[in-house]
């Protein structure tokens, strides 16, 4: 396709790059070698991840194909509102700094695999833990969904720019391609586990930093600047065009409630949890999440190729032509970059997806084995292992149809909700950590309440509602309806562990405070 650097020099490396990651994905068996049969070696990496790694690991596994897509095609849509994901990741690490090396030390300490492991514990209620299991394994399924949507994006441009086109057996070539890259990675995920997620994990990284610096140096030296790309959104766009340099006033409490109400989900889903448990120690885990703002700085640069896309008039009419601002980010790479160029900055967004899709698996099948089918069966170590194992690979290809059978609007529009229900553990986790005064049953209600109602503002608003819309208009502005229902939930929970108190009720003493001392 005219305008597009795209041609089989940018098809060589793109299957040359993701046959390094694939080995490297089937090498990770080998790395650290540890006894596989056993979930925590499996699954936590056997809990021997040094700081550099963690830190690969958690930029891979939080930094995503879709994140990669998102946010520059949400400000390419609609402008300076999606730079909420600026302070989110900014404040996500500070949470985690709190969070994430006490629930190591106490994990440490008595051999918990997942965060309903301890919340069974520390509650000492079935349902309450079993529900923070289910909770987390439902939110991965349309967040790994969204993954596939990301390199869905990377292969059309791809396959633009060869012309390629066409059904065979009843599947695009797109289709056919993401099918053997899950082939491949439900392979060495079973094979490796976290070690493999792991090694892929520093590959991916190295060249989402490469092609990032690369494109937001060159391109606004090439294509006259942001001065430039400025000008072409208001020529195009005309008032609207204010958008994109501030925030209206009615858009500064959804731009805040959605970014405290994302930064304060972030670490209750399973991916990033596991991630934090197989650091070797807490100051190694303390090193890497206080480093990982510096991908919140990568983060903030790509938001800008969502400006960028404006000053390219090649890369843009991809965009508008086939109506998808998911092909902002890819579009413009294909457009302004060297073929050999492109095709590194393609398989760096695509192996973006692989990664955290391996770690999201991971995480869920943990949860699904230990908290849910080993809350009714008991498993020998090694049944739990190759049972999570098996779950792994069901959940990625229950995935990949997911995104074949439903369109990528209502995708997105899942993986919204599923942040929405990820917050309603927060009490039992994160407020779990701090205290043993929330009675379990009131947790388990307030749980309840959050769901409830969580699901109702997001069918009241818009049948489903967008990002933009993910919200209850009250008289103090647009608020994310994630935050909301998080109040109504630690309201429950508060005034049903009053009545408790009431009633004779008093906290449990089997955890022990000290235990909580980071180690």
């Amino acid at each position: 396709m005219s305008g597009i650097n795209v041609d089989y020099t940018t098809l060589g490396v793109f299957i040359g790059l993701f046959v390094v990651f694939a080995i490297l994905g089937f090498y990770g068996a080998y790395w650290r070698k540890g006894d596989l049969s056993k979930l925590d070696e499996w699954g936590l990496g056997g809990r021997r991840l040094g700081w550099l790694l963690v830190w690969f690991l958690m930029g891979a596994d939080l930094y995503t194909a879709y994140t990669f897509i998102a946010i520059p095609s949400g400000v390419y849509a609609s402008g300076s509102l999606f730079f909420y994901a600026v302070p989110y990741v900014a404040w996500t690490f500070g949470i985690a700094l709190l969070t994430m090396p006490r629930l190591w030390s106490i994990s440490r300490r008595r051999g918990y695999i997942t965060a309903a492991d301890f919340v069974k514990d520390r509650f000492n209620n079935r349902p309450l833990s079993v529900a923070v299991a289910l909770t987390g394994a439902v939110a991965e399924l349309p967040y790994i969904a969204l993954q596939i949507f990301g390199m869905q994006a990377v292969l059309t441009v791809l396959l633009i720019g060869l012309g390629v086109t066409g059904t065979y057996g009843g599947l695009s070539v797109s289709e056919w391609a993401l099918i053997i890259a899950f082939i491949v990675l439900a392979a060495f995920t079973i094979t490796s586990g976290l070690r493999g997620a792991a090694l892929t994990a520093v590959f991916k990284d190295i060249l989402i930093w490469i092609t990032v610096l690369t494109v937001i140096i060159a391109v606004p030296l090439a294509y006259g600047g942001f001065s430039h790309a400025f000008s072409a959104i208001e020529a195009i766009k005309g008032k609207g065009a204010a958008a994109y340099e501030f925030l209206s006033p009615s858009a500064i409490t959804n731009y805040f409630t959605l970014a405290l109400g994302s930064a304060m989900a972030l670490y209750l889903y399973p991916h990033s949890i596991n991630g934090s448990l197989s650091a070797q120690d807490t100051d190694k885990l303390k090193k890497s999440t206080s480093l990982l703002p510096l991908y919140g700085v990568g983060l903030a640069l790509l938001a800008l190729f969502g400006i960028l896309i404006y000053a390219v008039p090649s890369a843009l009419s991809i965009v508008v032509s086939n109506k998808n601002g998911a092909l902002t980010v890819p579009s413009l790479i294909a457009a302004t970059m060297p073929s050999w160029f492109v095709g590194l900055g393609l398989v760096a967004i695509f192996v973006g997806g692989l990664v955290p899709a391996a770690i999201m698996a991971i995480g869920a099948s943990n949860l699904l084995t230990r908290n849910v089918i080993g809350e009714f069966k008991k498993l020998s170590p090694r049944t739990e292992s190759n049972l999570a194992k098996i779950i792994s690979t069901v959940f990625k290809f229950a995935a990949l149809a997911f995104i074949f059978i439903v369109q990528a609007t209502y995708a997105v529009q899942l993986q919204l909700l599923g942040g929405i229900l990820i917050l309603q553990t927060l009490p039992a986790v994160f407020l779990g950590l701090y205290t043993n005064k929330l009675e379990g049953y009131s947790t388990f209600a307030g749980w309840i309440a959050g769901i409830a109602s969580g699901v109702y503002m997001v069918l009241y608003t818009n049948n489903f509602g967008t990002l933009l819309k993910s919200y209850l208009a009250t008289p103090y502005g647009p608020i994310y309806i994630g935050v909301l229902s998080l109040a109504i939930n630690i309201l429950v929970t508060v005034i049903g562990t009053l009545i408790a108190y009431g009633v004779g009720w008093r906290p449990s003493q089997k955890i022990k405070a000290e235990e909580f001392e980071v180690v």
